[in-house]
């Protein structure tokens, strides 16, 4: 692991109640060598149940302050992570892989949810609604929901806590974070910058160890009112059986199927470049990830020869060195996902224009892959690679597209090419996903409401919509008000 200009960010105890606490005795292995880069608690559902409680007492003084004073330690929350943003990005690409380029940019992203929340932490605005009769008045109010459960994945070790924390925390709530096993260093470099922000302790905790423990504990403890959780569609659908007992909102993100259409009237190089940046950041590890291509006959020849030229120029290797653009995948595991795919899909008649195999580097590298002869009835096109996979399917017509690419019960994102104004408005309206992105393959950002539709979630984080996950509408009635002075 590269040195750290402030080491203090190396945190390898959980931080829970204003304190890092408990014996570091779980390894933290960098993807890229396979080699231990530190230790952190393995802890279970007495340690979880403290952060429950200690977040518990912090609610109300916290939910107390004033909107100002809230966006305040949020700002500072903002700029300690700006200014930490090149040590963050190396424990990032240290634990997760991802190139250093890439994680930089995470860094960026995460930043963007913690300034963008300050600022609407002042906005959350309640109603005064029309009453149903003269000596009455109908008032309706935002509160803050109470303690909020994180549950974070490890493809997006920062983003993803804060796109879920610094809502949480503008709108008077306070937090507990389990981040992924994988990746937890990112998740505690955080904290320890929360705590230089001054955040009242208990507050923003994060426990690092047994996942079912923990997770027990956040789905069942009375005072925790809502569970925030990004990943799988199964794991997400046992979080939701698990909150039911408590009646807790549950806030999922879960996985995609992503479609990539290209039509033939598309400009093919903006096409490309849209794949490429969909399909192949964090080594096609993303949950907005392109996972199926279809492109019209028309142009399909011209798009896979570009394509393929393109894959073949990437370089792979370890996220610190100089022009890598794809890293290793997070463990074994991926890597056999991809194979498995790869060798479905050759079984069944599809053909391999560039990579198709483990890297030379050995590990968890994996070759940028383009597949030609794609079909529905292959693992590819029903389940999320996950990996540096892009299958090309041919087709013929608008409305066959269509339907293949709703043809899933999952809806995150979707992306489609086309210069014809009319289908533009046709293929946004009709996509059954959440998102949608029409020439371009870069669609998230803070300013916007992040989320699917069917399998792949019920909830929006981003945007002034974001916020509202975490309040409580309170209606009151005040009666007596006579009609004349």
């Amino acid at each position: 692991m590269r040195t750290l200009e402030d080491n203090g960010l190396m945190k390898t105890q959980a931080f829970i109640d204003g304190c890092f606490v408990g014996s570091a005795d779980t390894p933290v292995t960098d993807p890229a060598s396979g080699a231990v880069i530190a230790h952190v608690p393995n802890l279970g559902a007495d340690a979880a149940t403290q952060a429950v409680e200690a977040a518990s007492r912090a609610f109300r003084p916290w939910a107390a302050k004033t909107a100002k004073e809230r966006s305040a330690t949020l700002r500072r929350w903002f700029e300690l992570i700006v200014a930490a943003r090149s040590d963050l990005a190396t424990i990032l690409t240290s634990e997760q892989g991802k190139p250093f380029a890439e994680a930089l940019g995470e860094i960026d992203y995460a930043a963007s949810y913690v300034e963008f929340y300050a600022e609407e932490a002042k906005r959350i605005a309640g109603e005064i609604l029309p009453s149903h009769r003269p000596d009455a008045r109908i008032l309706v109010q935002r509160q803050p929901l109470g303690v909020v459960a994180a549950i974070t994945p490890w493809n997006f070790p920062a983003a993803m806590i804060t796109r879920k924390v610094a809502p949480a925390l503008a709108a008077g709530c306070t937090v507990v974070v389990k981040p992924a096993p994988e990746t937890p260093l990112t998740a505690l470099a955080l904290a320890e910058l929360a705590r230089r922000a001054d955040f009242p302790a208990g507050t923003f905790n994060v426990v690092t160890g047994d996942a079912v423990a923990i997770g027990g504990v956040l789905t069942s403890h009375p005072a925790v009112r809502l569970v925030g959780f990004t990943g799988s569609t199964p794991t997400g659908k046992l979080l939701m059986r698990q909150a039911a007992s408590t009646v807790k909102r549950v806030a999922l993100e879960l996985g995609g199927n992503a479609p990539f259409i290209v039509f033939d009237d598309a400009d093919i190089d903006t096409a490309v470049e849209g794949a490429m940046a969909s399909k192949f950041r964090n080594s096609g590890q993303t949950c907005v990830c392109t996972n199926r291509i279809y492109v019209q006959s028309a142009v399909h020849d011209v798009f896979v020869a570009r394509l393929t030229e393109r894959v073949k120029q990437l370089r792979v290797g370890c996220g610190f060195d100089d022009g890598v653009v794809q890293g290793p995948l997070i463990s074994e595991r991926a890597v056999a996902k991809v194979e498995a795919h790869i060798a479905d899909a050759l079984g069944k008649g599809a053909e391999i224009a560039a990579g198709g195999k483990r890297h030379a580097l050995g590990g968890t590298f994996f070759e940028p892959t383009v597949i030609t002869g794609a079909a529905s009835d292959m693992l590819l096109a029903q389940d999320e690679t996950f990996g540096p996979l892009a299958p090309v399917f041919r087709f013929e017509t608008e409305a066959e597209v269509l339907q293949a690419a709703n043809a899933t019960e999952t809806g995150l994102a979707a992306y489609f090419f086309t210069r014809d104004s009319a289908r533009v408005f046709r293929m946004m309206e009709r996509l059954e996903f959440g998102m949608v992105g029409i020439n371009t393959g870069l669609i998230s950002t803070e300013l916007a409401p992040f989320g699917g539709v069917k399998e792949s979630g019920n909830s929006r984080e981003g945007s002034h919509h974001g916020i509202l996950e975490f309040t409580e509408l309170k209606y009151a009635c005040i009666g007596g008000i006579d009609a004349e002075a």
